[in-house]
């Protein structure tokens, strides 16, 4: 039901034209990242451990 109405305000009031453009802007941004980085152009140095750290006992 909130999904209506908020579909509903956006017909009344509809975002700008600046705030569309900053959305798929970021929206292009991250699919540019993850096309880097399936590529295999993402540096070594940008990507996270994924081993964790052993605690000694």
């Amino acid at each position: 039901m909130i999904w209506l109405l908020r579909a509903a305000k956006w017909v009344r009031r509809p975002p700008s034209a600046r705030m569309v453009k900053l959305v798929f802007g970021i929206i292009a941004a991250g699919l540019a990242l993850l096309l880097l980085e399936k590529l295999g152009w993402w540096p070594e140095w940008a990507t996270m451990d994924t081993k964790r750290p052993r605690i000694p006992r």
